[in-house]
């Protein structure tokens, strides 16, 4: 009788080993059951901002900024171990897209059938300061300005996509998705009206910017970027090039050099003290706290109106 009670044991104990054995296999991230969250995962702050809003409300849907809230945009941002591991376990990828992750190619093979999300698929990019057509971004790679969010029709057709693409993979909780990109559209489409009321009459219009970030920004409001300090964040200007900005700024009388809060600001300092204008800073939503609100790109942007009229009225 003792060697059946133990033999029933072990079988037992066998039968709940196996039963987890089979739940996890069913599930890569161990979970029991379907009840797990679907993870999707954003690139970078802009994303994970437009991600929130679009998923509000969303059940059993988790949100997760793979990157530090102060990473700011991710020129030659090198993955590391907690990223692949996050990135390994997300069911959707939210990506800038235009070439701004362009460490995707590389580790896609290990994402298996996580679903990638381009939020800038179909949308009109600049190269240059010219306008490119819907799909000619593979044919200039890296030479595409990536900073699509910083115009507020860029984030417009950001988020649609985004939207868009989410309601496609996950078709259970389509309407809610759409229904909140929807409404997050119509409070940015009220936010671009608003800016250009107040900034149709600047009696200057030429600006010096930090990098290329106000790019898109600057031809949706009828800016003229004159110079960049840097073509990239990480690029100090050599001599020749910082002596051509000061000769730009001074025969064109501009009014402002433009910083940004995700990076220093000596050279702009460098300049000012050079020409007598004055600096200033944008903030192209790059990074921001830790648990921004549903309204936080919204309020960066009213920001950005008032310090634009304080220095080109």
């Amino acid at each position: 009788m003792r060697i059946i009670r133990l033999l029933a044991a072990v079988l037992a104990v066998a039968l709940i080993f196996g039963a987890c054995s089979l739940k996890k296999d069913s599930n890569p991230d161990g979970g029991a059951d379907n009840k797990d969250p679907r993870i999707i995962v954003t690139s970078f702050y802009p994303m994970y901002v437009f991600t929130l809003n679009i998923t509000q409300g969303v059940e059993n849907v988790k949100v997760v900024n793979m990157t530090q809230p102060s990473t700011g945009c991710l020129h030659d941002y090198q993955l590391t171990p907690g990223d692949m591991k996050l990135l390994e376990k997300a069911d959707v990828l939210v990506i800038n897209g235009a070439g701004l992750e362009n460490f995707i190619e590389d580790v896609r093979p290990r994402l298996g059938d996580t679903k990638i999300i381009d939020a800038s698929e179909g949308l009109e990019l600049l190269e240059n300061g010219e306008e490119l057509e819907p799909g000619e971004r593979e044919d200039h790679g890296h030479s595409v300005n990536p900073h699509i969010w910083v115009s507020v029709s860029g984030a417009i057709g950001q988020v649609t996509n985004i939207g868009n693409e989410l309601a496609e993979i996950d078709p259970a909780n389509a309407e809610k998705y759409l229904s909140n990109a929807r409404a997050f559209v119509n409070k940015l489409e009220q936010l671009r009206d608003k800016m250009h009321r107040e900034l149709e009459d600047l009696r200057s219009r030429d600006i010096v910017t930090f990098h290329e970030a106000f790019e898109y920004f600057a031809e949706e409001f009828d800016l003229n970027v004159v110079a960049a300090v840097r073509q990239e964040p990480d690029n100090e200007p050599g001599p020749q090039q910082l002596a051509r900005i000061i000769e730009i700024i001074r025969d064109k009388g501009v009014k402002a050099v433009f910083t940004e809060p995700q990076y220093p600001s000596k050279i702009a300092e460098t300049i000012a003290r050079e020409t007598g204008v004055e600096i200033y800073e944008l903030d192209p939503v790059a990074t921001g706290p830790e648990k921004p609100g549903p309204d936080y790109y919204v309020r960066v942007m009213e920001s950005n109106i008032e310090v634009l009229k304080k220095a080109l009225e």
